[in-house]
């Protein structure tokens, strides 16, 4: 039973298409990966089948009564509101109902015969919706997925205006799943979270009976909890069943065998080609150049997609850096309230260290502490000697209007104009990503856009505060390589270990330094 179907989708922004022509169904009980590089179009999707976005052509159409569940990580949460409200608005349709019960039974007193009958068997009826659906227990739900994803050791009535980007994550994923939707939207849930979380999402969508639509870059994820691959590629999207590395598979065949039809062809129309230049001006061969030739109009041209540019990220060292790269004597991070115990930490040049542990827990506070972002509330940094510092931010909350041509040329103006496209394009962006503004991109085109910046900067020290986020496969090996090669000092946070090993000469787990809530 088909519960979505999408049907000749066509839509895309200014002059840039991102689909033509495309289909999409998805079944009951089907759990789907939607992958494609940066810019294809996923978020995009996601937000024309929830009806955020209307597509320029096209249908789409779902079952009738299906309660869809959508994790869109921009949802706005207003100062004010704590945990529990946000958990508790999950059941917003339930106190509806429990409103509508007690209304009846106000206007009972009133009602003939007849009307108390219907009214009765309205209130019968509403009373096994709220029980069915956990509404008399709801306190102890929200504290049992409250508890599952590590939310409810920062306290319900905590303002949802202070927390991390991760802590936002898991108050709104445990919102969804407090809703029990029949279907799942996940947009890139695993960003910001921990790994311990990851584990338990991965668990609980391998046991998830509905179906759902999973947009991810995280491969090992992908693979445990998927049985159904749509792949967007060059304003496509194809359907693979199987699980991630099932897909790679075919879709290497699929393309290994269009590459060589492909070539076969081109060697055709090449003799083809050649025979009716040779043959067409001869009276006695005329008749069969030309019916070549019309064998060449009619042939259907197999044509092979263009490569996307892939990214190459090579850092720009500056001059070697002193022996010490940073020491924190009895450091205490936090803002109005400490988020750890004393912390004494060194690091030397060469070292890279990636930071590791539960969202909230203070890692970013600590990389923006040690930069002097930060005043800590006791304790000191000591930064070394020739210090040529390099930061990525977790996150910018408010993308810039200006276009990424605009953007790397205000950062370094000396560049002419060749300099900064070529600076973008080895970044893996495209001429229109080049020339479009900075808001209007992709989360991992805006990250490529800031990675530009980085790697265009002479430093000897680099401070990223998760910069796999949102960054498709290809980006995120090549960054990988790049900070393997890169020759000065990097201090990391990142939620990945597949990317950190390998790369990292020492992990540290900040649980460790954490007070307690």
């Amino acid at each position: 039973m088909s519960i979505l179907n999408v049907v000749n989708l066509s839509h895309g922004f200014g002059d840039r298409a991102i689909f033509n022509n495309v289909s999409f169904r998805l079944l009951k009980g089907e759990h789907i990966g939607l992958i494609g590089a940066n810019g294809e179009g996923k978020s995009t999707f996601m937000n024309i089948v929830t009806g955020k976005l209307m597509p320029d052509e096209g249908k789409v159409e779902w079952s009738k009564n299906v309660r869809v569940g959508y994790l869109d990580q921009h949802t706005v949460l207003e100062k004010g509101m704590t945990i529990r409200d946000v958990l508790k608005s999950a059941f917003s349709y339930l106190f509806e109902l429990e409103a509508k019960m007690n209304d009846l039974y106000d206007k009972m007193g009133e009602a003939d015969e007849n009307e108390l009958n219907e009214m009765l068997e309205e209130v019968g009826t509403i009373q096994d919706l709220l029980t069915m659906h956990d509404f008399y227990i709801i306190d102890s739900k929200i504290e049992e997925v409250a508890r599952f994803l590590g939310i409810l050791e920062l306290g319900l009535d905590k303002d949802v205006t202070d927390l991390s980007g991760g802590q936002r994550t898991k108050v709104l994923l445990a919102k969804l799943l407090l809703e029990k939707p029949d279907i799942l939207l996940l947009d890139e849930p695993t960003n910001y979270l921990d790994k311990e979380h990851i584990e338990w999402l991965k668990r609980y969508l391998i046991d998830y009976e509905n179906a759902f639509i999973l947009i991810s870059h995280d491969i090992p994820f992908l693979n445990s909890v998927v049985n159904i691959i749509y792949h967007m590629e060059n304003q496509e999207l194809n359907r693979y069943v199987g699980d991630y590395d099932k897909f790679q598979e075919v879709y290497a065949m699929k393309k290994s065998q269009l590459e060589a039809a492909y070539n076969r062809q081109q060697q055709e129309i090449k003799d083809l080609e050649d025979f009716v230049a040779r043959n067409k001006a001869r009276v006695a061969t005329r008749n069969m150049a030309m019916s070549r030739q019309k064998k060449l109009d009619k042939m259907d041209v197999i044509e092979l997609a263009k490569d996307k540019p892939k990214p190459e990220f090579n850092f720009r060292t500056a001059r070697t850096s002193g022996k010490l790269i940073f020491e924190t004597n009895d450091l205490i991070i936090g803002y109005d309230k400490p988020l750890s115990k004393p912390i004494n930490l060194t690091m030397e040049r060469g070292e890279k260290i990636v930071l590791v542990g539960a969202n909230g827990i203070g890692k970013t506070t600590l990389l923006k502490s040690i930069l002097g972002l930060i005043e800590p509330l006791s304790g000191k940094v000591t930064l070394g000697d020739y210090q040529y510092i390099g930061y990525f931010e977790q996150e910018i909350l408010s993308p810039p209007s200006t276009t990424c041509l605009e953007e790397i040329w205000k950062e370094f103006p000396s560049y002419t104009q060749y300099e900064v496209r070529s600076a973008l394009a080895k970044c893996g962006l495209t001429t229109k990503h080049i020339e479009s503004q900075v808001r209007v991109l992709s989360g991992g085109e805006q990250a490529k856009v800031r990675l530009c910046k980085l790697i265009n900067t002479e430093t000897n020290i680099l401070l990223l505060d998760e910069p796999t986020n949102h960054l498709d496969v290809d980006a995120k090996e090549e960054l990988k390589r790049a900070l393997m090669e890169y020759k000065g000092s990097i201090l990391l946070i990142c939620h990945e270990p597949e990317f950190y090993d390998g790369l990292a000469t020492k992990v540290i787990d900040c649980s460790q330094f954490t007070t307690v809530i």
